[in-house]
């Protein structure tokens, strides 16, 4: 709930109508994204393993590191909270929602979609990305693990991944992140006058970062294993 919450919450502070800090600021969303994910990993991380993507769960159970019995239970906890966080932010945000008119930039804050609609190109976006992502975090070494700066590592693997991808697709890595504020958005957010959820697109976030997530444990474990 945290990682939606403190992004999409970065999205809604830059874009939205009304709100103090709207700009066209990019770099406050790559920060902002980055720190989504490294505050709530360094909190949770020695409780849970900081896994709130369904991609890294399915990894690290691939990998030995997690177990499949545990799978199923992780997941549904990682799509309630991606659910809670993008609720909580409609009703934080609700003036500024509805003083937004343009529907496009509201769904903007909650879930992703390409620049280019192109359907094998953007999959292949957000697979590598996705790729990248799993394949430098397992390869975290055993000390940095140890001593906490793990968590310097998952702060620049984020804010790089954005900040290269995040102009073809929103770099979701995480259907998550992606599918359940856009089904919030879609519940809850105000129609004002052309809402579309996009769920012919809706599949590329949830399906390319699992499949790049198991592609890069497969390579890692032919490489380290």
């Amino acid at each position: 709930m945290i990682l939606v919450l403190l992004g999409d919450g970065a999205c809604c502070n830059t874009w939205l109508t009304g709100s103090g800090m709207k700009s066209k600021n990019n770099t406050q969303l790559i920060i902002g994204w980055g720190a989504a994910v490294m505050l709530p990993a360094f909190i949770f991380g020695d409780i849970s393993g900081s896994h709130f993507n369904p991609a890294i769960t399915i990894a690290s159970a691939i990998r030995g590191a997690f177990p499949w019995s545990q799978v199923p239970g992780y997941i549904i906890a990682q799509l309630l909270g991606g659910f809670c966080g993008a609720v909580l932010l409609m009703i934080i945000f609700h003036d500024h929602i509805k003083q937004t008119k343009d529907d496009f930039m509201i769904r903007g804050c909650f879930c992703t979609s390409p620049s280019i609609p192109n359907a094998p190109l953007n999959f292949l976006g957000e697979f590598v990305a996705t790729f990248v992502l799993v394949f430098a975090l397992t390869s975290v070494p055993a000390a940095a693990e140890a001593s906490g700066v793990k968590w310097v590592f998952v702060y620049t693997t984020i804010t790089a991944m954005v900040a290269t991808f995040g102009g073809v697709t929103g770099a979701a890595l995480n259907a998550a992140r992606d599918l359940m504020p856009r089904i919030a958005y879609a519940l809850f957010a105000p129609d004002q006058g052309k809402k579309d959820t996009d769920w012919g697109y809706a599949w590329i976030p949830v399906a390319a970062p699992i499949c790049g997530a198991i592609a890069a444990t497969l390579v890692w474990l032919l490489i380290f294993e």
